[in-house]
């Protein structure tokens, strides 16, 4: 089957130097942040596909490198099989801008506290195809405010007007203006009360089996992440070390870092299995350790785990980057997990 969306070796730099005066000066070099660092992936249509790790992982700039936000430094994002990003350049492909679109995490910052709601809704609209006509967009907006569960009568009303809840489903309308094919949600439900949550994820699995919607969900929320994902992904420092079936990854988590993230949820069912907090703390991104980047908070770390940088493999079910896993130093073990 053919993705709709496909990422090869996608990789992102960020110069974050001083400036070039403060270095001649100070005698300072030139530091790079790599950001994401050699991603590969595929998402297939219709699937929801969750992408978790630790802050600062590169989650969210990896989310604005795939609807164009930022361009790869190296590698290439493909949409429905057209390249729409290459090393420094992002294309104008209208199909592909259409098709694309996000949902932010903040629903009190990602709307123009100025634009009345029907503003905001008909942007996509107005940007994608400037010349249609009025009472078309009208008609548009008021369709994709009843399909998140608002009603036409919203339009006129500014952003500050609604509760957390309704700003998300506001800008999940602004996403489906355009009637996208995928999704890029980051972290939306993480600004939101529990209860509220639950109703967004709710509406959003249903707009998805309604529409045929592909997501790519971010998320910190393990829990939330085993409810609407098909597939999880695990990040770490840039790279994505482990990806599975979701209840594969859950149920016999394969790398060291992913075991530890599951083992850092709290047991409300008080099982009494012996849980590992997740050790130690990212390194400086500015200087990543040799060989394979967790090495340093790993318990099974050897001396070529210290040199070698691992590579993802198939593992049965699951793709892991870790030598110990390919090496059989970790054996698939069951957990308990969320």
């Amino acid at each position: 089957m053919t993705a709709l969306v496909q990422l090869a070796g996608v990789t992102r730099d960020f110069d974050v130097s001083p400036p070039w005066l403060d270095r001649v000066l100070g005698n300072g070099r030139r530091r790079v942040l790599k950001a994401v660092d050699g991603v590969d992936l595929a998402l297939t249509r219709g699937e929801t596909f969750g992408l978790v790790g630790e802050s600062g992982c590169g989650k969210s700039t990896l989310a604005r490198l795939i609807v164009g936000l930022y361009a790869p430094t190296r590698g290439t994002i493909r949409y429905e099989g057209a390249v729409v990003a290459s090393p420094g350049r992002v294309t104008r492909n209208r199909k592909a801008r259409r098709g694309m679109q996000m949902i932010f995490q903040d629903p009190y910052a990602s709307l123009n506290p100025h634009w009345r709601v029907a503003q905001i809704v008909a942007e996509p609209i107005r940007a994608l195809a400037p010349r249609t006509p009025r009472r078309t967009v009208d008609a548009r907006v008021h369709e994709v405010l009843g399909q998140v569960g608002l009603s036409a009568s919203d339009a006129p009303r500014y952003p500050h007007q609604f509760s957390g809840g309704q700003r998300q489903r506001i800008s999940i309308a602004r996403a489906l203006a355009s009637a996208p094919q995928f999704l890029v949600c980051d972290e939306p439900t993480s600004a939101l009360d529990v209860s509220v949550q639950a109703q967004v994820l709710n509406l959003m699995r249903e707009l998805q089996q309604r529409m045929g919607l592909t997501y790519l969900f971010i998320s910190h929320n393990l829990a939330v992440v085993r409810h609407i994902a098909d597939r999880v992904g695990v990040m770490y420092l840039g790279r994505i070390v482990e990806s599975a079936p979701t209840e594969t990854l859950f149920e016999a988590p394969r790398h060291p870092y992913t075991r530890m993230l599951l083992d850092a949820v709290p047991d409300l069912d008080r099982t009494g299995r012996a849980r590992t907090a997740v050790a130690g703390e990212v390194p400086d991104p500015l200087q990543p350790p040799p060989g394979c980047a967790f090495h340093p908070r790993c318990p099974y770390a050897n001396e070529r785990c210290r040199a070698e940088m691992p590579r993802l493999a198939q593992t049965g079910a699951t793709l892991v980057a870790c030598h110990a896993v390919q090496e059989g130093r970790i054996a698939a073990a069951p957990i308990q997990t969320v």
